[in-house]
């Protein structure tokens, strides 16, 4: 039986490789994303729904919630990544600092709070919520790795409130991922080896890893799986 999906962020890297494994599971696939023509194309491409969505504008997430369907069965929170990278560096400039870090925690925090808030109502019983975590959460990276710390927080009070519905909350938190724009372009060859080398397979993760994970995630399999997050890095980080 066809599901209904949706997948913020879904237009490019890991994004865009959730909502390709959820078309290819033969369920209906919404995506989201700020950019008009980078999300209409990949919409087309993966012969899925894309709604125009900034998913830290709660008048943006109002207006998603309305078009979505009566229900959804998954919801993948993968809007975010590093704002620094297109921000001034702070420097000793304070009024900087506070703007950089209220952007991470707007990109990474905020936009899942809202979405998964918004779409809570619609969320079948049994469903489930995933969010993409960061192995910065845990490596005490800036605003970054704050907010996707916070994010992780937030994964456990997602779990406990919807937990009386059957629908699981888990966070996907990956090590370095090639073929995102995740770095746009800074990142350096020197950069890129030390973090192959820092996993214990001496692999870059590539984006199916995540799909392949999150798509268990929501699985019948993952249905006592619930307010956790899934390391996903190669060994870069271990636990125990």
């Amino acid at each position: 039986m066809s599901r209904t999906i949706v997948v913020t962020g879904g237009a490019t890297g890991i994004g865009r490789a959730v909502a390709e494994r959820f078309v290819a599971g033969g369920d209906e696939v919404v995506i989201t994303g700020r950019r008009v023509g980078v999300l209409e194309k990949a919409a087309a491409d993966l012969g899925v729904r894309a709604v125009v969505c900034d998913g830290t504008d709660p008048v943006a997430v109002a207006r998603l919630a309305a078009e979505l369907p009566a229900q959804i069965d998954v919801l993948v929170n993968n809007a975010g990544g590093n704002t620094d990278f297109a921000r001034p560096d702070a420097a000793d400039d304070l009024v900087q600092l506070r703007a950089n870090w209220l952007a991470n925690l707007e990109s990474n925090l905020l936009s899942a709070v809202l979405t998964t808030t918004a779409l809570a109502p619609k969320l079948a019983d049994g469903g489930s919520v995933i969010h993409l975590g960061s192995i910065a959460a845990n490596l005490g990276r800036s605003s970054y790795g704050a907010s996707k710390a916070a994010l992780t927080t937030y994964n456990l009070d997602v779990a406990t409130e919807l937990g009386p519905r059957r629908i699981t909350s888990n966070v996907v938190a990956p090590g370095f991922t090639a073929d995102t724009e995740f770095f746009q372009g800074q990142l350096t060859d020197t950069r890129r080896e030390s973090l192959i080398q820092a996993t214990l397979t001496k692999r870059e993760g590539v984006a199916t890893d995540i799909a392949e994970t999150i798509w268990f995630l929501a699985s019948p399999g993952a249905r006592h799986l619930t307010a956790q997050t899934i390391h996903l890095n190669g060994g870069a980080l271990t636990t125990r």
